[in-house]
């Protein structure tokens, strides 16, 4: 197989506010969230209680299922608040931050001495281990299973997302001590996926296997790159994770502490204006109010990218693995004859409806506004000139809605996660959630699978 691979398919959604590539401040705030909900198909289990004091590193909460998997404090302080939904369920632990970041001292350890079994007692401890996603599924990496490989995409695609070389190029130490320790709990190694003819500081990885993608959205998708390079069959098992994360756990091993503080771009048409900071996960929106302004409720603040990242509000807080803020302005006029007018160069189309394909260069103050309400899902090529992966995702969208196990597998739920169809729900004719849909299949898959 070639190391360089080309993609024909895709899109860029030409977003305006996009982030400046400085670092305009560090932000924590005075509460930080930590929360299971993120994360498919667990169930929390509460290990502190209101009042108690924490560090870095200290552990908040477990998986009840597999009680080894730990969820850790990513700031120190003193823990405010449990909050509960509906029939008790754990939605967030809530710690008063105290400022001075002290940690654990889980011990400097030398990466190339350790074993395996090591390597993987040290991230479970240290709360670092649900920085692996296991596919097929998306769910928390299993620490029984011996993933065939573990991919790492050195570069996002996304609408607007947080430049990975700016983000990673004081990091990449750290990055090279994370991949020399989990690389050991693969079969095949580490394998990372660049943009051609980019210039990544990631570059200097060594041990790592390394393939070159070109293309536009979703080429940075390690889904994507995973089809491209290894398919996922029935019974195959691989793992992901992003450089970021890594790099967390390379500082693990490298000074002995849980150190979660990352660069985040704060983008969006919303963003007053757009810049990076360095924050925790965990902390909360209100925290950046002065990215937004005081109009929050004609805002929509996402944690993650504006195509999969997920709505959480002022109230909400920075995902696990989110390295990304996007602001983006709630649609809620209506524009009179809007699909009929001839002439709109306000606004993008992906079919060149509109005459703003002249203008291939302009960036867009776009909003969440459909244009329209949902429709009946009509079979056509819509979705195929836009996912560059050799799927039927409109017969895979219907054979999930009718919950056929065996049709779901035949056309491609083993491959895919939400964020690799979310093209497909931008540019569907017929308004359709396609994510929503997927991600209805895969929970299906897990239940009827377990």
């Amino acid at each position: 197989m070639s190391n360089n691979i080309r993609l024909k398919k895709g899109l860029d959604i030409p977003v305006a506010g996009k982030a400046a590539l400085q670092c305009e401040r560090t932000v924590i705030g005075d509460l930080v969230a930590v929360s299971g909900c993120e994360f498919r198909a667990l169930v929390p289990r509460l290990l502190v209680k209101e009042g108690d004091s924490v560090l870095c590193g200290t552990p908040v909460l477990a998986d009840k299922k597999r009680p080894e998997i730990l969820f850790t404090s990513p700031v120190s302080g003193t823990v405010k608040a449990v909050v509960r939904g509906e029939k008790r369920k754990l939605i967030e632990v809530q710690i008063q931050t105290d400022g001075r970041q002290a940690a654990i001292d889980f011990g400097k350890k030398d990466v190339n001495a350790l074993s395996a079994e090591e390597v993987k007692d040290a991230l479970l401890k240290s709360g670092l281990w649900p920085s692996f996603v296991q596919r097929p599924y998306g769910i928390i990496a299993h620490p029984d299973d011996t993933p065939d490989a573990i991919f790492v995409s050195a570069f996002s695609t996304a609408p607007l997302a947080a430049d990975i070389d700016f983000c990673c190029k004081d990091e990449v130490k750290f990055i090279q001590a994370g991949v020399d320790a989990v690389r050991k709990l693969s079969a095949k190694g580490v394998v990372v996926s660049y943009r051609k003819d980019g210039k990544s500081p990631l570059e200097k990885l060594e041990n790592v296997q390394k393939f070159y993608f070109e293309g536009k959205h979703p080429a940075g998708n390690v889904g994507v790159q995973i089809h491209h390079l290894r398919p996922i069959r029935k019974g195959d098992v691989v793992w992901t994770i992003t450089p970021m994360m890594l790099a967390a756990i390379g500082k693990l091993f490298l000074t002995g502490k849980v150190d979660l503080m990352r660069k985040v771009a704060v983008s969006g048409p919303a963003a007053l204006y757009p810049a990076y900071i360095n924050t925790v996960p965990g902390v909360k929106m209100s925290q950046l109010q002065d990215f937004f302004g005081t109009q929050t409720q004609s805002v929509r603040i996402i944690s993650g990218d504006l195509l999969s990242g997920k709505t959480v509000g002022f109230e909400g807080s920075l995902g696990f693995k989110d390295n990304q803020v996007s602001l983006i302005l709630e649609g809620n006029d209506y524009e009179m004859f809007g699909w009929a007018k001839p002439i709109r160069m306000s606004q993008f189309s992906t079919s060149k409806t509109y005459f703003s394909w002249l203008t291939p260069w302009k960036k867009y103050e776009m909003d969440t506004n459909l244009h329209g309400g949902e429709r009946a899902f009509v079979v056509s090529d819509v979705y195929g000139k836009v996912l560059p992966m050799n799927l039927f995702p409109v017969y895979l969208a219907k054979a999930c809605l009718a919950g056929d196990i065996e049709k779901m597998e035949k056309y491609g739920i083993l491959e895919v996660l939400e964020e690799d169809l979310a093209l497909c729900e931008f540019v569907c004719p017929s308004k359709i959630d396609i994510q929503a849909i997927i991600s209805d299949g895969i929970d299906l898959m897990l239940k009827e699978m377990a």
